[in-house]
């Protein structure tokens, strides 16, 4: 099977082929793009309209809350077809849908009043937390600033991460510091412009940005709150590793976009020692071969192991830990095997690589910044080795 169709596999039972073929029809828009979105260090506003009409920006937003909540095997497919015809587009796609999927832990009144102030959940979100919440009757106040904010610049809300205050002090309980998730609408704090990055250029990643903003109780949570929407895909323990699917296939969608455009580059270059075409070197020839079997066995490892935890998420009987370190290892893994293969054919390419007109070097850029992702982190390695060797029979958290 040639490299440029190696994606077309029907390998994915049950997959919402409408969505994906959404995401195949805007590729060659995406792709013109290219060059405008590394210029524009965000996606062009025409574009990202189009991606929010296709409901790109919001793949786990519950069906009640105006979503298309897809199961994260078609997200899989969505964000890798995306990452395809260029990573920064992909990778908008894969955080604001898996930040989307906090809507999840909204009440169906709330959900109602946030879609009716600014609009779908189109979200940007952290994690991380640089922001204090200072309890006050009926909510909090918020100071702070969040970083890696990425689609902030068409986002319409975004949802922090903040550690709780009582009176400046900070507020503890049996598992330690008191924190909340809060949604903001994009238009009440402030976005600043810091992104300026050796790869994933497009994803306008700055940072975001609140100077004592009341947000309303109802308009927080906590992770390990009751949901207000049930499923499979709001289980508090699968919530972060299927938002990760996402990450990994937006390196395995750079991976292939990589292979594509060598493929393209082989045929009609030789390089300042040589005349002869690439693809007609046995040592090109060779890494093309590995590069392919790189990334289409890290594929589809994790085809697999998102499968099984799908079918887990289904049955609260289930003790989920042992299809979470699978779906995590499967996950650190892709991230790490695209690189390999895209080093491969950078390498292969020889001084044709490091020139901007040929796609090859923002594919090497932008899979090296993505793999910086904590979904990447060698940790990951270490917790499935220690279950694996029979050290840990769960893990808290995945």
């Amino acid at each position: 099977m040639p490299a440029t169709q190696a994606m077309d596999q029907p390998e994915l039972d049950g997959v919402d082929d409408e969505r994906i073929a959404r995401a195949r029809a805007l590729a060659p828009r995406i792709r013109e793009a290219a060059d405008e979105i590394e210029s524009l260090r965000r996606l062009p506003d025409e574009l990202a309209r189009a991606m929010s009409e296709a409901e790109l920006f919001r793949l786990y937003a519950p069906r009640a809350y105006g979503g298309p909540q897809v199961d994260p095997l078609t997200a899989l497919r969505v964000v890798e077809e995306i990452s395809r015809a260029d990573g920064s587009a992909g990778w908008v796609a894969m955080l604001g849908s898996g930040v989307s999927e906090f809507a999840g832990c909204m009440d169906a009144e709330t959900a109602a009043a946030m879609l009716d102030e600014v609009g779908p959940f189109d979200t940007a979100g952290s994690a991380r937390l640089l922001t204090t919440a200072e309890a006050v009757e009926g909510g909090y106040i918020l100071t702070g600033r969040w970083d890696f904010q990425s689609g902030i610049t068409h986002a319409r809300r975004m949802v922090g991460n903040c550690l709780v205050t009582d009176g400046g002090e900070q507020r503890r309980d049996e598992r330690g510091p008191v924190t909340r998730y809060c949604f903001i609408p994009v238009r009440d704090g402030e976005v600043i412009d810091v992104w300026h990055t050796v790869g994933m250029r497009g994803t306008g990643s700055n940072d975001f940005a609140v100077d004592g903003l009341f947000v309303p109780e109802q308009r927080t949570f906590h992770m390990l709150d009751r949901p207000g929407v049930e499923g499979p895909l709001y289980r508090t323990r699968f919530k972060g590793p299927f938002g990760c699917v996402m990450t990994a296939a937006n390196s395995l969608g750079i991976a292939r976009g990589a292979l594509d455009e060598f493929g393209v580059l082989a045929a009609s270059r030789g390089s300042t020692g040589s005349s002869t075409a690439l693809r007609d070197r046995p040592y090109v020839q060779t890494k093309t071969a590995e590069a392919e079997a790189i990334v289409r066995s890290a594929r589809a490892y994790l085809v697999g192991a998102t499968r099984e935890a799908c079918a887990v998420a289904k049955d609260p009987a289930q003790e989920p830990a042992a299809a979470l370190v699978d779906l995590r290892l499967a996950i650190v893994h892709a991230m790490h095997e695209s690189v390999k293969a895209v080093d491969l054919l950078f390498h292969a390419a020889g001084t044709n690589a490091v020139y901007t007109k040929h796609r090859l070097e923002r594919c090497f850029r932008d899979v090296h910044v993505g793999v910086q992702h904590a979904a990447a982190v060698p940790a990951h390695y270490e917790t499935a080795g220690r279950q694996l060797l029979g050290l840990e029979a769960d893990v808290p958290g995945w």
